[in-house]
């Protein structure tokens, strides 16, 4: 069912996945991808929901400059194990060491949501954690998804929805794992909605 708005919804994401949960969610949207320098890299003392969060403000701060007016909806997903923030992989034996350190451990997915009525209003910036525990992969069943090339462009080199059973949820929203969490962002669009002026809404 497709979900009515008054400001249209601008993604700042290149992501055929958070394009898709935006679509299955019932939401029409643009898509404008914010420019690659918006994605700068961890700053010393950050902590994981602050990483994602100042990158998802960032991307949304670069395409607001190149908008008008508009609804800018921004994410930024990374894994966390063992006190380690990952990214997406840069190579193929960064996604090796990436999965040979989540096997058989509980980690977080955190997803920075920045969601932007421009220029009327403050950027809203929040974060979801999901905990999660991958399976006890064996070193080739590594090698044979590496293999496939599903790792490339995906935080902590893994996709949820690729083996459904590699990934058990302890807690947490499926869609934050997939890397837009839904759930959050219809809160966050319901409170957009109600906080705009009346003259606003029409």
């Amino acid at each position: 069912m497709a979900v009515s708005l008054k400001r249209r919804i601008i993604l700042a994401s290149r992501s055929p996945r958070r394009q898709q949960l935006l679509r299955e969610a019932g939401y029409s949207f643009e898509v404008i991808p914010p420019d690659e320098e918006a994605e700068c890299g961890f700053c010393s003392g950050e902590s994981p929901p602050q990483y994602a969060a100042r990158l998802a403000y960032q991307k949304a701060a670069n395409v607001a400059q190149r908008i008008k007016t508009g609804l800018i909806l921004a994410c930024d997903t990374i894994v966390s194990c063992d006190g380690r923030i990952l990214g997406k992989p840069q190579d193929e034996d960064d996604a090796r060491g990436i999965l040979h350190l989540l096997r058989g451990k509980e980690h977080s997915v955190f997803t920075g949501v920045c969601l932007w009525d421009y220029p009327h209003f403050d950027p809203n910036i929040q974060v979801a954690e999901t905990r999660l525990v991958m399976e006890t992969l064996s070193d080739e069943e590594i090698e044979d998804y590496l293999r496939s090339g599903l790792w490339e462009g995906k935080a902590g080199a893994f996709g949820y929805q690729d083996r459904l059973g590699w990934l058990r949820i302890i807690e947490g929203s499926e869609s934050n794992v997939v890397g837009l969490p839904i759930e959050l962002l219809q809160q966050m669009i319901a409170g957009i909605e109600q906080s705009r002026p009346t003259e606003m809404r029409d």
